[in-house]
């Protein structure tokens, strides 16, 4: 794998770090601004919002700029939201600042995914996906609990200052490390845009939503989960959530490696399990060891299927393929905020703190069916006498399917 992509990774570990790592901050952020609570969690509602708005909207923007000058460009506005959340006098600033700083986050994993894949070969594309976003898997194991280590005993300003720091590590490994790759020829918003008509594209994001919607649907009450029903200490819950992390780590480099040999098994196998793990949470998480390795096999489970979804993604809409790659990275956090949203409800309606789990499993059986859906639509589209008919039925890829489609509809 190249060097330029533990640059990228760096980056993405940056990313992942000040995404998460605010959710152990925020009593002394309250506390130092004099906000409750509820509404120091606006800093965490607002990064997600920002991360959804500012995907498409900075793509858009960066259409007609070399991809490393992007990647460049987006690290410095990660950077300066992070100094600012630092040094910020008043909370509305500090908002501001998260704000900023999420407005790189999905265009820095799409156009990322997008140069990594560039810069190996064919069959080696989703392994180089999934070495970036080992960088926010790594995050979620190391960064988190270090920043709110570090927040917790010198000063939630310092973690920021840190997180800041990690930025200028990664734009400088992105300027020394990155090639200057040449911008692809009769790129316009108009073709990124088509990509969207492409049913396949719009079917991965939605198991990008659905998917991984059903792991932050158990995983956002993990605390009250673990305290309440499987007996943890509340201090359990940060090495709790460490072990989601390292299965994170695992199943996203799993993903990658298998994702290159057999994209749609692998999301057949992900998304099922992942499916089947959840459900069974609902029992596991009464006792504390099985409710810890549950734990794991969520993380690696859900993250088994990123790779193989970002390349999907990327596979369809190869024609214009920068748009809808950052487009997907909002459609994870759409499903972060849906399920927690469904899981709240279902919690309020008194069905226990292990409620979520079975939400997270209707929505991950939910992406499998999308997935067996999208590859019969893709056998009927390559069987011979109908590749023709199935480019005029609306999916917006052109008069015929393109020789790679065909190629790569053979192949899964």
């Amino acid at each position: 794998m190249p060097l330029a992509l533990l640059a990228l990774a760096i980056g993405a570990f940056g990313i992942g770090t000040t995404e998460f790592v605010i959710m152990g901050l925020l009593p002394g952020v309250a506390q130092d601004f004099g906000v409750s609570i509820p509404t120091a969690g606006w800093l965490v509602t607002g990064y997600a919002l920002g991360v959804m708005a500012g995907a498409p909207i900075m793509t858009v923007l960066g259409t007609r700029m070399p991809r490393k000058r992007m990647l460049m460009l987006l690290m410095g506005l990660f950077i300066v939201g992070n100094l600012l959340s630092a040094v910020a006098p008043v909370f509305a600033v500090m908002l501001l600042g998260r704000v900023i700083a999420s407005l790189a986050h999905g265009a820095f994993f799409g156009i990322g995914s997008v140069v990594a894949a560039e810069l190996v070969a064919s069959d080696k594309k989703a392994g180089a996906i999934s070495m970036m976003f080992t960088g926010l898997t790594v995050a979620n194991v190391v960064g988190v609990p270090l920043g709110t280590f570090i927040g917790q005993s010198i000063g939630w300003r310092v973690t920021f200052a840190v997180v800041a720091a990690l930025g200028v590590l990664g734009l400088v490994g992105i300027a020394r490390l990155v090639p200057d790759l040449p911008r692809p020829e009769g790129v316009s918003l108009g073709r990124e845009l088509a990509a969207f008509k492409n049913v396949q594209v719009l079917l991965a994001m939605a198991m990008t939503v659905l998917g991984f919607g059903g792991v932050f649907a158990a995983i956002t009450y993990i605390a009250p989960m673990m305290t309440h029903v499987a007996g943890y200490a509340d201090s359990s819950v940060t090495w709790l959530l460490v072990l989601f992390g390292l299965g994170m780590v695992g199943g996203n480099l799993v993903g990658g490696r298998f994702a290159d040999r057999a994209l749609m098994p692998m999301l057949y196998a992900s998304l099922g399990s992942l499916a089947v793990v959840l459900a069974l949470f609902t029992l596991t998480a009464h006792d504390k060891i099985t409710a810890a390795v549950t734990i794991a096999l969520v993380g690696a489970l859900g993250f088994a299927s990123v790779p193989p979804l970002q390349k999907r993604v990327l596979d369809h809409a190869h024609d214009a393929p920068t748009l809808a790659s950052a487009v997907n990275i909002g459609a994870f956090n759409l499903g972060n905020a849906l399920s927690a949203w469904l899981g709240g409800l279902v919690i309020a309606a008194g069905f226990g703190y292990t409620a979520p789990n079975w939400v997270g499993s209707a929505l991950a059986a939910t992406a499998v069916v999308l997935a067996v859906l999208s590859a019969a639509l893709e056998r009927r589209r390559s069987a011979p006498g109908t590749i023709a008919a199935g480019a005029g039925e609306g999916d917006g890829a052109g008069v015929a399917a393109s020789s790679a489609e065909r190629e790569h509809a053979v192949r899964r």
